[in-house]
C-alpha cells in the first residue's frame, strides 16, 4: 500500500512520519484490497492545546474511508484515527462476507 503524508502549514519531521506510516500501514492486515491512503497533518491556529489536526483518507476498490481527528500531538491523533478505520474496515469486510455467503 502507498501511503502520502503531507503536512500542512509546517515541517513533519521524519520520526513523525515514520510513526504514521508504520501506523497507518498496520491497516491492511484488516482489509487487504487497500489501494493506497492519504494522511494530512494539520495546525490549526487556534488558542487551543488540541490544535493538531491527523485526516486519514483510505481508498478501497469502490470507496474510501476518510476520519479525521483533533487531538494535543499527531502521535495522538494519529493512533486515535487507525483504531477507528480499523473498526470501519472490519464492518466493511464483515458487509462483504456476508453478502458473499
Amino acid at each position: 500500500m502507498k501511503i502520502f503524508v503531507q503536512s500542512v502549514n509546517f515541517n513533519a519531521d521524519k520520526d513523525l512520519v515514520n510513526f504514521v506510516e508504520k501506523k497507518v500501514s498496520t491497516l491492511e492486515k484488516y482489509f487487504d484490497k487497500i489501494v493506497d491512503s492519504e494522511v494530512f497533518l494539520k495546525v490549526q491556529q487556534t488558542s487551543d492545546k488540541e490544535n493538531k489536526v491527523v485526516e486519514i483518507k483510505i481508498n478501497v476498490p469502490k470507496d474510501e474511508f476518510i476520519v479525521k481527528k483533533v487531538c494535543k500531538t499527531f502521535e495522538e491523533g494519529t493512533v486515535l484515527a487507525t483504531e477507528s478505520l480499523k473498526r470501519q474496515l472490519n464492518r466493511r469486510k464483515e458487509k462483504l462476507r456476508a453478502h458473499h455467503i
